[in-house]
């Protein structure tokens, strides 16, 4: 209860770490910094600190196995943490899936942030989509993984040379994988309330990427237009 009121409470604006706005841009993902401001930690840190009136659980690092019950076990031992703070360049997708997954059905009070300068990549994603409430600061980075295959390119060429059955199965196996991806993406996005334009105009949208394009983020009106973000402070 008292993690539910602290989420209907929260319209305070808090304090937080950031890089500094107006970072300079990759070249090669337009929309993206050069250096995302994302933890160095093998295994995602899972530190509760206070932050003006509130109690909030940092979480840094890459996102491995077993993420879900570590966080169940941080947020069960203090329920005086009203939000979790996303800092990750990701991690293993199954892991980040399964945490957002374990944060909507069990402590459906908790707010998600990814707070400014901050940057919560690929796997983050799903995690960070698990809170009921989430909000992306500005100059917060909400960084989406964009499943194009453009690194399997030198990969298709020498299947290429090697045979054309060599070839159709490769391709096979890519679309079959991607296809199952894209399912498996597509229930999270409805369970968690968050937009499935967001598959078909971002992460799957291979005409709008340019070459070697691998990230995207999402700008403030995007974030909100696809419910990805769905508190304003």
């Amino acid at each position: 209860m008292k993690r539910l009121r602290m989420a209907i409470a929260t319209g305070a604006a808090l304090l937080c770490a950031s890089a500094a706005p107006g970072a300079q841009s990759d070249s090669a993902n337009p929309t993206c910094p050069a250096s995302p401001n994302w933890a160095a930690n093998q295994v995602m840190s899972l530190t509760p600190v206070d932050r003006g009136n509130q109690r909030v659980l940092l979480a840094e690092g890459v996102i491995t196995p077993g993420l879900a019950d570590r966080l169940r076990d941080a947020l069960a031992e203090d329920d005086q943490i009203s939000e979790i703070w996303f800092r990750s360049p990701g991690g293993d997708a199954y892991a980040g899936n399964e945490a957002g997954r374990m944060l909507r059905s069990e402590f459906p009070g908790i707010i998600t942030r990814i707070p400014s300068g901050w940057a919560c990549f690929s796997a983050c994603n799903f995690a960070f989509m698990g809170g009921q409430l989430r909000i992306v600061e500005p100059q917060g980075q909400f960084m989406v993984h964009m499943f194009t295959h453009t690194g399997n390119r030198d990969i298709i060429r020498q299947e290429v040379e090697a045979g054309t059955d060599s070839t159709l199965e490769l391709i096979g196996e890519i679309e079959q994988s991607s296809a199952q991806l894209a399912t498996e993406d597509n229930d999270f996005l409805i369970r968690m309330g968050v937009s499935r334009r967001l598959l078909s105009e971002v992460m799957y949208a291979t005409q709008a990427v340019g070459d070697g394009e691998t990230r995207r983020c999402l700008t403030q009106d995007e974030a909100y237009s696809y419910n990805v973000a769905n508190v304003r402070e």
